[in-house]
Parts: C-alpha cells; sequence; structure tokens
C-alpha cells in the first residue's frame, strides 16, 4: 500500500507501478518522465505550440534546479504532495504545495525551479507552451548557482547536484 493511502482513504497505486505502467524513463533533471503529447500546431520557428509530460518523483529523489524559456504548467494527479521550489532572476524563493487542495501551479518561464516530495511519491503532468525543446532545457551545476545567486546557498545546495 502506498504510503500515504491511509490518510487519503484510498489504496494508490505504487511508483513502480506508474513507471511501468506509463513507460516512463530516467529525467536528467531527476525523477522519471515520458511525453504524451505535442501539438500539431507549429509556431513560425516550427516548434510545436504546446507539449506536456508525465513526471514522476519519488523521495528522496528531487527534482533538479533548472530553467526553461517557457512557461510551464504543473498538474497533479495522484501521490503525495510535491513542492515546486522557485528561484526568480532576482533571487527570490518561492514554494508551492501541490496535492492538497491545490493541484495546479504555473512556473513563469526564466526562473529557476526544482521540485521535491517529502514521502512517497507525486505523479504529475507538466505542459509547456510553446511546446519543450531540450534546447531551451539549462541545468547548471550547483557551483553555478551558487556563482550566480551566493545568498541562497541552503536552498542551491537542496536542489542541485
Amino acid at each position: 500500500m502506498h504510503s500515504g493511502a491511509a490518510k487519503y482513504g484510498a489504496v494508490l497505486k505504487t511508483s513502480n507501478h506508474w513507471k511501468k505502467e506509463l513507460g516512463l524513463e530516467p529525467h536528467p533533471e531527476g525523477g522519471w518522465y515520458r511525453r504524451v503529447f505535442e501539438s500539431e500546431i507549429k509556431l513560425e520557428t516550427g516548434r510545436s505550440a504546446m507539449t506536456s509530460i508525465y513526471y514522476l518523483l519519488e523521495a528522496p529523489d528531487f527534482s533538479a534546479l533548472h530553467r526553461l524559456k517557457s512557461d510551464e504548467q504543473w498538474h497533479f494527479y495522484c501521490g503525495d504532495p510535491i513542492t515546486i521550489h522557485e528561484l526568480d532572476p532576482d533571487g527570490n524563493v518561492t514554494a508551492t504545495v501541490l496535492g492538497r487542495g491545490s493541484f495546479q501551479h504555473t512556473v513563469k518561464g526564466g526562473n529557476w525551479f526544482g521540485a521535491s516530495v517529502d514521502e512517497g511519491y507525486a505523479l504529475v503532468g507538466c505542459t509547456v507552451a510553446p511546446g519543450f525543446d531540450f534546447l531551451d532545457f539549462e541545468l547548471p551545476s550547483r557551483a553555478q548557482l551558487l556563482a550566480a545567486f551566493p545568498n541562497q546557498y541552503e536552498f542551491i545546495v537542496r536542489l542541485s547536484r
């Protein structure tokens, strides 16, 4: 039984079930994913207007701080609450918890962000518009982030590799 099942009065599937059922693969930032939608609508640049993925994160793993040029909307599906951690260009940190009364959050393009789950796992969907392209995916080293944001040492060490 899933660690959060008793809290919510339901028997939830395990993270391994979802990895197999959804065909998830390891993500470079941490966690597991699979692209499930790519819009047939193309922008003038040839990029899809929108893309979406399934994303699964298990404690104690984390989604390392990364940045996209596009906005990314997160949708909570099941499991334990997930925290989306953001660091804006001015060095301000925010945390948004999905899974207990809040089920969507949009990360503004240009913000550094990552995620964590305190226990168990969370299965979410992430939608990017304009569509995701790994050319726009920045996954800096811990040293690079600390050089840019020295006042956020603990935050960066917790969410970087």
